[in-house]
């Protein structure tokens, strides 16, 4: 009892550190889709409605396109020089990215160089983002006693949700304590040049860490790949587990996060008209209210299996999401919106989006073979957010203008989530190990478990 109370303290502390710098990775990312809208009015040129608000959110989409091609580069890196290395990087560089948006010229300042500074700053959070959940899951998940796996990595992905709750927040706090005057001048550049001294704690935290145990022993024993990337596609099996995966689970995560987070936030503000406040306020209180059950499903996983939560949330997704929206344009009144309702109906998203996600950490370490895990995982999971989740807001706003239908733009996420659904079911397999009380503890593969497939990932300790 006294060990396991030892390695419940010590898993603590672990995922602690490294949720503290993924939450402000998150909010360093999330603070732009936060201020998307408004950014419209600051960057680009004044007189042209919709279309500065559709490129606006382009510029959003930008950083999460780049984000496979940081997948490459850090999953490289990640799997070669190690997993704490990666993600210290991945988080310095996401900061300066960050901090230098707080110092940008606006448009009336400096003309289109003002949107080009904004875009070329959103490729490099992108290319950062890019390395950052793989190390941080990767390095959780490898920690994490076996039959504890789906709770302790499900944390990271709870830290998502709550950096974009800590954007939204501070966005709020600031444009009610110093007035709209105030922030549109000089106010919102604060919580990006905030993120100087948020990314100095978390890179002292993260300093403290230890290597990954399953990272160490690989180096030992001279097992670590020398070409992770190509490695990750000439492995027997790994690349169809990686294109299975991206077009199954990775998608439906993707778009159901971003559908329940941003683009219920355009679509208050701009499909529907409500105002900064209370649109901004109901986001954040039903993402609030949703977030444990990032945690709880997560829980949930260990016992009942990572797919089958999986599956639930895909298929609430489809039959859900009409009638979600349908009850936040309920909720709009004449003279502004009814705020219990409104979030109720966020929280609910968050909920779908949390079936999926919550599991989503130890179901997709559990894929792959440790020597190219952190570049197997962050390829499908940012092909998936940057560029099926990434686009969402971009896309489903354009369908709802070109249709006139409130919700039109829903039928990307759902057709998304049909799609999920259909290949999860047939092509990705369950890892959770059969059988109460199955032991497994997180330990490197040896070259020929490397062709084998990842359940050799995780094998009982010498």
């Amino acid at each position: 009892m006294q060990n396991a109370d030892q390695s419940s303290r010590s898993m603590a502390g672990l995922v602690l550190a490294s949720s503290v710098g993924t939450v402000i990775e998150w909010y360093d990312f999330f603070l732009y889709g936060s201020l998307a809208i408004f950014f419209a009015k600051l960057f680009y040129p004044p007189g042209e409605g919709v279309a500065a608000t559709l490129i606006s959110v382009a510029t959003f989409a930008t950083g999460f396109a780049v984000r496979p091609l940081g997948s490459l580069v850090f999953g490289h890196m990640g799997d070669r020089l190690g997993r704490k290395a990666t993600f210290l990087t991945t988080l310095l560089i996401m900061g300066c990215s960050t901090a230098a948006i707080g110092f940008l010229p606006t448009y009336a300042v400096a003309g289109y160089l003002a949107p080009v500074l904004l875009i070329l700053l959103r490729i490099i959070q992108g290319l950062a983002l890019g390395g950052e959940y793989g190390g941080a899951a990767t390095y959780v998940a490898e920690h994490a006693p076996p039959e504890e796996r789906g709770k302790w990595a499900s944390y990271i992905q709870a830290m998502a949700s709550g950096g974009f709750i800590l954007s939204l927040g501070m966005v709020l706090a600031l444009r009610i304590g110093l007035g709209e005057a105030a922030f549109g001048s000089w106010g919102w550049r604060v919580p990006f040049l905030l993120s100087i001294v948020l990314v100095a704690v978390s890179v002292r935290i993260r300093l403290r860490l230890s290597e990954s145990p399953v990272f160490v022993e690989m180096q030992k024993s001279h097992k670590l790949s020398k070409s992770p990337v190509r490695d990750a596609f000439t492995i027997p099996g790994n690349a169809r587990r990686i294109v299975f995966f991206l077009f199954g689970v990775a998608c439906a995560q993707a778009v159901t996060f971003y559908t329940a987070q941003f683009y219920a936030l355009y679509f208050l503000q701009s499909a529907l008209h409500v105002a900064f406040l209370p649109a901004t306020l109901a986001i954040a209180v039903g993402s609030l209210l949703g977030l444990p059950f990032f945690v709880i499903f997560g829980r949930l996983s260990d016992r009942v299996g990572r797919k089958k939560l999986s599956l639930a949330g895909m298929a609430a997704a489809v039959v859900l999401y009409i009638p979600l929206f349908a009850g936040l344009r309920a909720s709009v009144l004449s003279d502004g919106v009814a705020f219990v309702p409104a979030a109720a109906c966020v929280f609910v998203l968050v909920v779908i989006a949390a079936l999926i996600y919550g599991p989503y950490g130890a179901f997709i370490v559990e894929c792959f073979p440790a020597n190219v895990r952190y570049t197997s995982i962050s390829i499908p999971y940012h092909i998936g957010n940057g560029v099926f989740g990434g686009f969402l807001p971009l896309i489903s706003l354009s369908l709802m203008s070109r249709t006139g239908n409130l919700y039109a733009g829903l039928l990307y996420p759902m057709a998304v989530c049909a799609i999920g659904f259909v290949v999860t079911l047939l092509f990705v397999p369950e890892t959770l190990p059969r059988g109460a009380g199955a032991r497994r503890v997180a330990a490197p593969i040896s070259d020929a478990a490397a062709s084998s497939g990842p359940e050799a990932s995780f094998e009982h300790p010498a």
